[in-house]
């Protein structure tokens, strides 16, 4: 029954795209199904929205995505690509050019689109940071499973409950995280366009335990040093050296010089320079984020769970994943992302206080109503491009309970109270399985379902006396179409 309802969906979502002609390329992330596509006119965005199995759409200059929430995406794009290839005759390539128009003037007409959404989009900084984020999107999945699995050891080891499964119980958690690394530099030489096993052979340098034998800088290293960050270096600079090698070297001889060249010139280059000087920035960045919120509190918690949001919306908050994974992989848990998440609980509350506010608006409470399950499981992106953030000013409210949230996990941990997740991917309620802290399971959990709600009742309270002008209210507190949603750069993941 479920493979019939993920194919429905599947099926349903085609003829919208343009059907499957206008497909080009097909992926997805943690949320969304993302489609390249060859006529950006075909798509019907309307009827999209409108599927009860669709949370939303967003696009930038590269993709057109169509949020279906976590779990789901994952089911629903292999029955979208097996859709895609039936629709194609045999032999016969996508199409590139729409009904009634000619090839140069779809080329013409494509190359517009696509340059007016680049100049809004594509600013250099936002294109690297969504490549960098296309190295670590891909391993949430198994960072989020590896996740809780510990923290379930963890409650099996304090309470003594199955003494002989907790061992195997930390193998399992612990195994992907010794070797993350590989799979950084696997992931970076892929998306940077170099051979990704190289990229991984490379990386896998930095977790050998012989690297403990060698001196670089007069002492020795040890395994893991430099950790994600020096994996995506090593990565880099191995795809560099290998075009380079691709470029000079014969081809008689390129299958048997260019590996090698790659992998030893990248790995001295990692063993005696990279290893070091990442190890120190990563060290630098554990010690921050921990002074941060031991000593800023309720200030630092403040700031990030109100400016969450607009980075989100900027697209900078991708800069954070290798951040999260690095404070993963030194402490076990990231403690920012608690306090991101609070971004994502404002965001609830002024849904809510939209719904109150217009009781006679059916259209968008019913977006409201469909939603909100997705918001308080930290899929945000219905509640922000539905609602919020074309109104304007609930977006700004959004905002300031998300501060309030953030304010109170920052000051609870100023008072001793650290915790944080051991995975990134996931918010809302579905962060709880992921609570991990010295304090103990409940404690943390209560003071992040505190956090929670203080999110919750200040984004509503904010919204509702703050989020409406008389006009607006006058507008918009009748019946009418929903609000169409803004198109904002695709960001994902949002983490919030």
């Amino acid at each position: 029954m479920s493979t019939d309802k993920n194919r429905a969906t599947a099926a349903a979502i085609l003829p919208l795209v343009g059907g499957p002609d206008n497909i080009s390329s097909i992926a997805h992330c943690m949320t969304r199904l993302r489609i390249a596509l060859h006529d950006r006119s075909l798509v019907d965005d309307a009827a999209l929205r409108a599927l009860p199995a669709v949370l939303g759409v967003v696009e930038d200059a590269d993709t057109y995505q169509i949020v279906l929430g976590p779990g789901t995406v994952a089911r629903v794009t292999p029955e979208f690509e097996a859709l895609v290839e039936q629709g194609r005759p045999a032999g016969h390539p996508p199409r590139t050019a729409g009904p009634a128009v000619t090839a140069e003037e779809l080329a013409d007409r494509g190359a517009a689109l696509k340059q007016a959404q680049k100049a809004r989009n594509s600013t250099p900084v936002k294109l690297f940071l969504r490549r960098i984020a296309n190295v670590f999107v891909p391993l949430i999945p198994a960072l989020i499973g590896c996740g809780i699995i510990a923290g379930l050891n963890g409650v099996l080891l304090n309470t003594g409950w199955l003494p002989a499964v907790v061992p195997a119980l930390a193998a399992i958690a612990s195994g992907f995280m010794s070797l993350i690394a590989v799979f950084v530099g696997y992931n970076t030489a892929k998306e940077f366009g170099g051979t990704p096993i190289l990229g991984g052979a490379v990386a896998a340098i930095i977790v050998f335990p012989g690297i403990a034998k060698v001196d670089a800088f007069g002492q020795h290293l040890s395994p893991g040093q430099g950790g994600v960050l020096g994996a995506l270096a090593a990565a880099c600079l191995a795809v560099q050296v290998e075009k380079l090698c691709r470029r000079w070297v014969p081809e008689s001889v390129d299958a048997l010089v260019t590996p090698t060249v790659t992998v030893l010139v990248s790995g001295l280059v990692t063993i005696f320079g990279l290893m070091f000087l990442a190890g120190e920035v990563s060290t630098a960045i554990g010690s921050f984020a921990t002074w941060l919120l031991a000593s800023g509190g309720a200030f630092a918690g403040l700031v990030l769970g109100g400016l969450f949001l607009p980075l989100v919306m900027l697209g900078l908050h991708q800069a954070l994943i290798p951040i999260h994974t690095t404070l993963i992989e030194q402490t076990g848990h990231t403690a920012l992302l608690p306090v991101l998440a609070m971004a994502g609980a404002g965001q609830v509350g002024a849904a809510l206080a939209v719904y109150c506010r217009l009781p006679r608006n059916r259209s968008l409470r019913t977006t409201i109503r469909s939603a909100l399950p997705a918001g308080f499981l930290g899929v945000g992106e219905p509640l922000i491009y539905g609602v919020s953030l074309p109104l304007g000013r609930p977006f700004v409210t959004a905002c300031v309970g998300g501060a309030a949230g953030g304010a109170f996990v920052g000051l609870c941990n100023q008072l001793g109270v650290a915790f944080g997740s051991t995975a990134i991917g996931p918010s809302g309620w579905a962060l709880f399985p992921l609570l991990d802290g010295p304090s103990g399971m409940g404690l943390n959990l209560a003071i992040y379902a505190g956090g929670l709600l203080v999110g919750y009742l200040v984004g509503f309270a904010a919204t509702y006396f703050f989020g409406f002008t008389r006009q607006m209210l006058t507008e918009l507190n009748a019946d009418q179409e929903p609000i169409p949603a803004t198109a904002p750069p695709a960001t994902e993941p949002a983490m919030a």
